[in-house]
């Protein structure tokens, strides 16, 4: 790794991956999505037009009016981050980035022709300097992996749908739309923490990062290990009421919830595939062009089907009952709804083995 000249150098190398394929990195759901999208004839093209309809102009005007550019002469800690992020993902061209004023913590990667990534002032002084450095490595994460694009059309469409809201048929297609987007770009916020991984190599910071914005700067009254019960007990409580309500409380949102996010990226640190990825062994862009549809949509479903059967959830472990021709589905159904049995060792977490399994390892995702 070189010193930038605008930071103090880390204390200590970070790995680089020369070449290395966002496909190595990304979540099962958002590596089938994009692989399908970029196969798709006609796409570059379709999008070509849309962006003459998006704001896109507008935006990076916008920021450059309003928000500080970082560079050699403004926040040069971040530009040596941003700097220091790309070479080690070997992102050839570094992305414009910049502070925006605003107390609430977030960060975000836009535009279709180039990536923009935006900081705000809430998140530069929450977080310290290796917390900061992953955090810069999830937005080239997105960067890399084309997330931007979807990210700018996800909010034009956003802001469309609030101003078609009184056409009842208009609005319930773009809305449809918008939830599909969502449920994918959940999927690429998960892709990019793994690549804030990669970037930073301390899961230590990675963690401490998402408690701190889940609970603000009171670090010395926070514990990773009881941030990281909190999902567990996120996944596992209640009936198939409660599953229902985490569906509904989900849906609008874009990111998955901090803990469950924590959660994610530990099991994914502790997997097979980011030790090859840290050992050199990773897929290359020059293999994205022969990669597989097909494959990949095998990928993701595995993923899912391990997911369902691993699952504390009481829904999924339902969803793997009927899957497994389970019997008396109506007794269970009952139970799990109303919430009989469940302090009998049955119901949300007695069923079958898997639960230990489930809070080691997540299930293999192959590939």
């Amino acid at each position: 790794m070189t010193d930038t000249g605008f930071e103090k150098a880390p204390a200590r190398n970070r790995r680089r991956f020369p070449g290395i394929s966002s496909r190595a990195y990304e979540h099962p759901a958002d590596r089938s999505a994009l692989v399908a999208l970029r196969k798709l004839s006609g796409f570059d093209t379709v999008f070509k037009t849309l962006s003459g309809l998006l704001p896109e102009r507008s935006l990076r005007l916008l920021f450059l009016s309003e928000s500080v550019r970082v560079g050699e002469t403004q926040f040069p800690h971040l530009h040596g981050m941003l700097r220091d992020a790309c070479y080690i993902l070997d992102l050839e061209k570094v992305p414009q980035m910049y502070v925006q004023q605003d107390p609430k913590p977030n960060a975000m990667c836009i535009g279709l022709d180039e990536p923009i990534i935006v900081v705000t002032t809430g998140l530069v002084e929450l977080l310290d300097e290796e917390e900061m450095r992953a955090v810069v490595g999830h937005e080239v994460g997105h960067a890399l992996s084309g997330h931007s694009v979807y990210r700018t059309i996800l909010l034009f469409l956003t802001g469309l749908a609030l101003k078609v809201a009184w056409i009842p048929l208009g609005n319930v297609a773009i809305m449809a739309l918008v939830t599909a987007l969502r449920e994918w770009f959940r999927k690429s916020e998960l892709s990019a923490d793994r690549a804030g991984l990669l970037v930073g190599q301390d899961l230590n910071a990675s963690m401490r990062g998402l408690m701190k914005i889940a609970g603000g700067n009171h670090l010395h009254e926070m514990n990773v290990d009881a941030f990281l019960e909190q999902a567990d007990e996120y996944e596992k409580s209640g009936d198939l009421r409660d599953s229902v309500l985490k569906i509904l409380n989900v849906l609008p949102r874009t990111h998955p919830f901090t803990t469950v996010r924590a959660a994610e990226l530990k099991k994914w640190s502790q997997h097979r595939d980011y030790q090859r990825i840290m050992d050199g062994h990773y897929p290359r862009r020059e293999e994205d062009k022969d990669t597989s549809v097909t494959d990949s949509f095998r990928q993701s479903a595995s993923h899912y089907a391990d997911t369902v059967r691993t699952s504390k959830d009481p829904l999924m472990k339902l969803v793997g009952d009927i899957a497994g021709g389970a019997g008396d589905l109506g007794g269970k159904l009952r139970d799990r709804f109303t919430g009989a049995g469940a302090g009998s060792g049955t119901g949300a977490a007695g069923d079958g083995g898997s639960e230990g399994k489930g809070t080691t390892r997540p299930g293999p995702e192959r590939g």
